[in-house]
């Protein structure tokens, strides 16, 4: 039985949702970058980074190919850097709107009880 599209993009967005693998997919955005220079960038040590990157491999996410003894990573896709700047916008809508509420929270003086 296939899996509906419903179930099949929750499991697309589960898979983004780490932020070791936001964070390669950011800095993959620039283009395709080595493993020594993807663990140069992050916080992460060598088997996080190796276990984030073959989940976004498996994912399709992600390519990978050997240069030498080197492994160079790229994104799958440009619709995936297109879906990273959306969330982005997203998010700038997001906080741009707390931020007008907090200013009109600290505007505001509670009314006094009587």
């Amino acid at each position: 039985m296939p899996v509906p599209l419903y179930q099949a993009k929750a499991d697309f967005f589960r898979t983004l949702g780490h932020p070791v693998r936001i964070r390669v997919l950011e800095l993959l955005q620039g283009g395709p970058l080595a493993v020594r220079d993807l663990l140069a960038a992050t916080d992460v040590g060598a088997p996080g980074l190796s276990q984030q990157l073959a989940v976004l491999r498996r994912a399709g996410i992600v390519s990978a190919t050997r240069e030498g003894s080197t492994v160079v990573y790229a994104l799958g896709s440009a619709d995936v850097a297109e879906l990273l700047g959306a969330a982005r916008r997203i998010l700038t809508d997001v906080i741009a709107g707390q931020g007008e509420l907090l200013a009109e929270l600290r505007e505001t003086r509670p009314e006094r009880l009587t």
